[in-house]
């Protein structure tokens, strides 16, 4: 990766790897890119353009005009706000993805997006899921991601396009509020543990589900996209994690900074039944061995980050 351009700069992961990818390839040499303005270090610290993903001619100029070489494609609606709104979901996140596979193909860009454990079903193998195995996802979400693993698959079978992804767990950051994930429970709760004492779960305990920090999310992009091509077999969907969690683990381990919290429950069925239909945990072999996927952090030294983190974040937006 020389020059980046990375779409949906301003969301869950874009927020912060543009920043890495700035600190690792240069200032100049990440283009941000998202369909909002949002004063701060994205926009200061480096070129940013607006863009509807929806309009490949603009998309196309932007990568044309700062001549990049890899597009990350990040721009997307979440699990649950897509089941919200199937028919947009469809639209945004498929069409999108096409217009970037396609600017990638013209230009001659590596290419990188995400999929997620939303790619999996009821019918896939709960524990130690497969790198392959049955994807019959039951939300639109998930189809998408399953339809754009494969579309990924076919622009780099069929038209050479280097394409890359990973399957991402649910992602834990003290950066960016959640965005509308099945899994932002995780986030909220560090959040409402420093400011109440308490959070109020809308999943059921025993519900686990896979989750990684935020900065070995990043570090994997990072690994995966430098990662030497011959060694790829997979290529566009690696199974990532860092742990298996419930919402009372989570609430075990902040226990172990702030004794006195409490969890209770008011299940969401729509978000329940999500969740119930993804893995328990997954099987990262095949990132492992090709790649040398390695996070550095489990679910004690993630919270005692997430909680100085927050905490000190908290306190300075008061």
């Amino acid at each position: 990766m020389k020059r980046i351009m990375v779409t949906g700069a301003l969301g869950q992961i874009g927020s912060e790897l543009v920043t890495k990818l700035r600190e690792l390839y240069g200032n100049d040499q990440v283009i941000a890119t998202d369909i909002r303005h949002c004063a701060g270090v994205i926009e200061e610290s480096g070129p940013f353009e607006l863009l509807d993903v929806m309009d490949a001619n603009r998309m196309h100029e932007i990568a044309q005009k700062y001549r990049v070489d890899t597009i990350i494609h990040l721009a997307a609606l979440l699990s649950a706000t897509a089941e919200a709104n199937p028919l947009l979901a469809w639209n945004l996140n498929m069409g999108g993805l096409v217009n970037a596979l396609e600017v990638a193909r013209s230009l001659g860009c590596q290419f990188f997006t995400p999929s997620s454990i939303g790619a999996f079903g009821p019918t896939t193998p709960k524990k130690l899921t497969p790198q392959e195995t049955i994807q019959r996802p039951t939300t639109m979400y998930g189809v998408n991601k399953v339809a754009g693993e494969l579309l990924c698959d076919y622009y780099y079978h069929k038209f050479g396009v280097d394409t890359r992804g990973l399957r991402f767990p649910g992602l834990i950051s003290y950066v960016t509020p959640p965005g509308g994930g099945t899994t932002d429970y995780a986030v909220e709760i560090y959040y409402q543990a420093i400011q109440q004492g308490r959070y109020t779960s809308y999943l059921a305990a025993g519900t686990y589900l896979d989750m990684m920090y935020m900065p070995d999310a990043l570090d994997a992009i990072v690994a995966l996209m430098e990662a030497d091509p011959a060694k790829l077999v997979n290529r566009n969907a690696y199974n990532v994690t860092a742990m298996s969690v419930d919402p009372e683990a989570i609430a075990a381990a902040i226990r172990n900074h702030l004794p006195h919290f409490q969890l209770a429950y008011e299940i969401d069925p729509i978000r329940q039944a999500i969740a119930e239909s993804w893995p328990d945990s997954l099987d990262v072999s095949a990132a492992r061995e090709q790649w040398g996927f390695a996070p550095a952090y489990d679910l004690a030294r993630m919270t005692e980050d997430m909680l100085d983190k927050l905490a000190a974040k908290l306190v300075h937006t008061a």
